[in-house]
């Protein structure tokens, strides 16, 4: 007689576990998911920088256009040479004129102060920021009058270029013509 043998076989009552790492793995998804749904639909959207007053913004918008097209006007293309001290001296006389009109211009925007809190509280703030880039500015021009030709080198806050935290609050509030000018650089 002749046996065969058969494979032995699982038995049909014990179930597989599932890893602990697909556990794992299924609850990062469902916090990625959580969060892009609350990021989009449920997460504030207002501006950190804007202060939410059309009034000051619009009013800040036309001072800071009238002061750039002032500032077009002193737009001088030539290569400066860095070995000719009138023309260094020059370009500093020029430097000065348009932070002049830079300074007049902040002025002019922060003679009327918000009305909110809000406002109240970051007008002030943008306003010691500019004035200390006009500050660095000022200093560049004497750098040039000395004879000194080096980059435009202005304050660092936080890390990052002092205009560069201008530039984000005139953006937040609608005052693209109230950005520092690239004019040093």
């Amino acid at each position: 007689m002749t046996t065969v043998a058969t494979p032995p076989t699982a038995p049909a009552d014990v179930p597989s576990r599932p890893s602990p790492w697909r556990y794992a793995v299924l609850a990062l998804i469902v916090l990625f998911a959580a969060f892009w749904i609350w990021a989009l639909f449920f997460a504030s959207k207002e501006s950190i920088n804007g202060i939410g007053e059309d009034g000051w913004t619009d009013r800040a918008q036309a001072v800071c256009e009238a002061a750039n097209a002032e500032r077009e006007d002193l737009a001088d293309f030539r290569e400066v040479d860095g070995d000719d001290r009138a023309m260094l001296t020059e370009r500093a006389a020029i430097v000065d004129q348009a932070t002049d009109i830079l300074e007049r211009m902040l002025d002019d925007v922060v003679a009327v102060q918000p009305a909110g809190d809000k406002g109240a509280e970051l007008v002030p703030r943008w306003e010691a920021d500019y004035r200390t880039y006009l500050a660095d500015r000022r200093t560049f021009g004497d750098d040039l009058r000395a004879g000194n030709n080096d980059p435009f080198a202005e304050t660092v806050v936080d890390a990052i270029p002092i205009s560069d935290k201008i530039a984000r609050f005139a953006a937040d509030n609608h005052m693209p013509a109230c950005v520092p000018p690239t004019d040093l650089g």
